[in-house]
């Protein structure tokens, strides 16, 4: 089991960047496929990125593509999501998730879970 913890969530304005990150540990990091996810009050859970063990694939969701960024440093057991140009939308928990299969966007495909970093932007 692999066990997440994400940090750099906090209270910004519309037009401000964050970094959040996700440690890993419990198993070998660099054999896992990578996602974030967030979930605002009173709506689903939504994809937001992902990154395949290498780092060399990324995806995005359609409303982030071109204002986040998704990375992972293998020797640290780190995976990052550069947000910039934030808007009072992106407002939500943010959580990291790791699975054995793909990068892909569907969250019953991911394993295991962070408890999620509150991300809220102002307007």
């Amino acid at each position: 089991q692999v066990q997440l913890v994400e940090s750099g969530g906090g209270l910004v304005q519309a037009g401000d960047s964050l970094r959040l990150s996700c440690a890993a540990s419990g198993r070998t990091f660099s054999n896992y496929v990578m996602g974030w996810f967030r979930q605002a009050p009173g709506k689903e859970r939504e994809f937001v990125a992902a990154i395949s063990w290498s780092g060399s694939r990324t995806f995005y969701a359609d409303s982030v593509k071109g204002r986040f960024t998704i990375s992972r440093d293998n020797a640290k057991n780190t995976v990052y999501l550069q947000m910039n140009s934030l808007k009072p939308e992106d407002t939500a928990i943010y959580y990291c998730a790791v699975t054995t299969r793909y990068p892909t966007s569907a969250s019953y495909e991911y394993d295991s879970w962070g408890q999620g970093t509150q991300v809220t932007v102002s307007s």
